[in-house]
């Protein structure tokens, strides 16, 4: 028999290990920064044990963001601009995980792995699309081969498009985390997510996954940073300052609800190419809200976001007891927070479950990594059995 070559004989050492060390990546559709979350995983499955050893998010400076969003939920973009991105993204983010491992004193050849989620520049679901014979798609850059070299560290990238050639949507990818670390017996849960986009897992009581439920919502934060950019200069609105500063006008909160994104079954996917700024100018129009004050605006979009996932749950989980666990920079919104607060008895963040909310999705696909290096697919609900994630190797 020929002997493996040596790429391959790691990766066979690096599966048989009985504990990893893993480093998951996040830059979410906000593009705040990177989240670098480092890991250690022993088992796989539903038998995964996780510690998080390490944490930073390192915020993007305002020429990278402007240079992304060149090209971040357009239909019409320069190609040479996303070509140069692909590669120039996979090479930034490994320079900003050596100085997260320089930061914590950790030397690159200890970590087994990184994860890495890459940036999302378009999400396409078919249902969105709406063009015959083309399927469900999704987007995203950061070159997994750029992010290996740079690092000296087995890279494991572009979780999405096995989920959607498996025939999913190629999201909430939260799902499989959710499952592996957030359920518990007797404890019907929902692990809500409050990011660029508001997604949410549902976990029965009785750990039945065919009952299991992940699925979009609708907006998270996206609508209302856009708003805060747009009108106020300021990247987000902290604390709730600016929306609880302005009325919630009833109308265009009417108006944007009535959307039909909100009458599709679940599980469904969304994104920024549906709700943006544009939509908005548009319900505004359509509803005679153009005339609100910018601060009403924020007020109203931030009630949006609370409506949408308050409405979802009562009308589509009717579970008993029901706790809902929080994460994602929505977590931190006292506006958005409070009216969750008003309808849901037992709701807190994810931090009572031992997950750090503002690292949950660095974290869960860091756990994709693992799964993907060991684990075996997992049929959960409607969603396909499969391991996900590109392999590429330092050399």
């Amino acid at each position: 028999m020929l002997p493996l070559n040596q790429n391959l004989q790691n990766l066979f050492d690096i599966a048989q290990k009985p504990a990893k060390i893993g480093i998951g990546l996040m830059s979410g559709t906000s593009l705040d920064g990177l989240d670098i979350a480092l890991c250690k995983f022993t088992g796989n499955g539903l038998q995964t044990r996780f510690a998080l050893l390490q944490f930073i998010t390192i915020p993007y400076p305002n020429s990278f963001k402007k240079e992304v969003q060149q090209v971040f939920a357009r239909k019409t973009v320069d190609l040479g601009k996303l070509t140069l991105l692909n590669a120039y993204i996979g090479n930034y983010h490994g320079e900003l995980v050596l100085q997260a491992l320089a930061k914590w004193d950790i030397e690159p050849e200890t970590v087994d792995f990184i994860a890495s989620h890459g940036q999302t520049i378009y999400h396409a679901p078919q249902r969105l699309h709406k063009q015959p014979g083309y399927p469900n798609a999704t987007l995203q850059i950061g070159d997994g081969d750029h992010l290996a070299v740079k690092t000296g560290i087995l890279t494991i990238s572009d979780f999405r498009q096995k989920h959607i050639a498996a025939g999913g949507e190629g999201a909430p990818l939260a799902l499989y985390g959710d499952v592996l670390l957030g359920g518990k017996p007797g404890e019907n849960r929902i692990l809500l997510n409050i990011g660029g986009i508001a997604n949410l897992t549902y976990l029965p009581a009785d750990g039945d996954t065919s009952k299991v439920l992940c699925t979009d919502i609708g907006p998270g934060n996206t609508l209302i940073d856009a708003a805060c950019r747009e009108f106020f200069n300021k990247t987000y609105d902290e604390d709730s300052n600016i929306a609880n500063s302005g009325t919630v006008s009833k109308a265009l909160l009417a108006a944007l609800l009535d959307h039909p994104f909100f009458a599709e079954q679940a599980p469904k996917t969304t994104g920024p190419e549906l709700f943006n700024l544009t939509l908005v100018e548009h319900v505004q129009a359509t509803s005679g809200t153009e005339d609100i004050s910018k601060a009403d605006l924020v007020s109203t979009l931030s009630a949006f976001t609370a409506t949408a996932i308050i409405d979802f749950i009562k009308t589509n989980i009717n579970a008993p007891e029901l706790k809902v666990f929080v994460s994602g920079g929505g977590a931190r919104n006292p506006f958005v927070m409070e009216r969750l607060k008003q309808q849901f008895d037992d709701i807190k963040d994810t931090g009572s479950l031992g997950i750090d909310p503002d690292a949950k999705e660095a974290i869960l696909f860091a756990l994709l990594g693992n799964e993907a290096l060991s684990g075996e697919p997992v049929a959960i609900g409607s969603n396909p059995a499969v391991l996900m994630g590109k392999f590429s190797f330092p050399v």
